[in-house]
């Protein structure tokens, strides 16, 4: 759960992210039990159209780990993040693929032209909603017309994950935040996945990062084994293409 650009913005700095800032390895070992069954990224694809030679950005890139997945396919990838000691570590992941490129920067001020990316991609680093109204203007200034900026989201009213978030977060209005999506033309797809461990102590290490010592406790007790089920929220927009011109 990478907090990075979303909601009110400290004066000169990103809102510090409470996981991966301070425990870069425990959050490796969490990206990488991310997702095992491959549903998010294959509704990614779907609600993108893919990203076949396309160019692609990932805000909020943290140490890079999603950024040679989208080099796969991708003509090239842009990584963006503000915190200086992740971008080091994303740049030494990504060190000699000359298609990924690692810029230090905000979403509110991203260091690309106008109209330079068919695929912007921000995973769970625009939950908040109202806040990030600034970050979503800089989305629609980077993308050419016909290209889709793809806000991948926590799922607060998914069991069992949800109900651990608005514990810790009690102010977070989920509704209110599908309500923000929604006028500003965003769709909504909800994304079941699966989280797998190699360990017990890999799954719980993961758990005790992402929240409160108590609600972290309630998480540990409520799972038997080494998977966990979450949901995400997949919101998509694509900028209208430009209009043909009359002959």
């Amino acid at each position: 759960m990478k907090r990075t650009f979303g909601g009110p913005r400290r004066s000169g700095s990103a809102i510090p992210s409470p996981n991966i800032w301070h425990w870069p390895e425990i959050y490796e070992v969490e990206n990488r039990a991310q997702d095992a069954d491959g549903a998010l990224w294959s509704a990614l694809w779907q609600e993108t159209g893919g990203w076949t030679g396309a160019d692609v950005v990932d805000i909020g890139c943290g140490d890079g780990f999603h950024l040679p997945r989208f080099a796969g396919e991708a003509a090239s990838v842009v990584g963006v993040e503000p915190h200086p000691p992740l971008v080091e570590r994303a740049r030494a992941r990504c060190a000699g693929d000359d298609r990924i490129t690692i810029h230090e920067a905000g979403a509110a001020d991203l260091p690309l032209p106008d109209a330079s990316a068919d695929v912007l991609h921000a995973r769970t680093a625009y939950f908040f909603g109202p806040g990030c109204e600034a970050g979503l203007a800089e989305a629609d200034r980077v993308l050419r017309p016909g290209g889709v900026l793809a806000v991948v989201d926590l799922d607060f009213t998914a069991r069992p994950y949800g109900p651990w978030l608005c514990a810790d977060l009690p102010r977070y209005d989920p509704p209110a935040v599908d309500r923000f999506f929604a006028r500003r033309g965003f769709a909504l797809r909800r994304v079941v996945s699966t989280w797998r461990f190699d360990s017990r102590a890999d799954l719980e290490d993961v758990l005790r990062i992402e929240f409160s010592a108590r609600t972290a406790r309630t998480a540990i007790d409520d799972v038997a084994g080494t998977t966990l089920r979450v949901g995400y929220r997949l919101l998509t927009r694509r900028r209208p293409a430009a209009p043909v011109p009359p002959r």
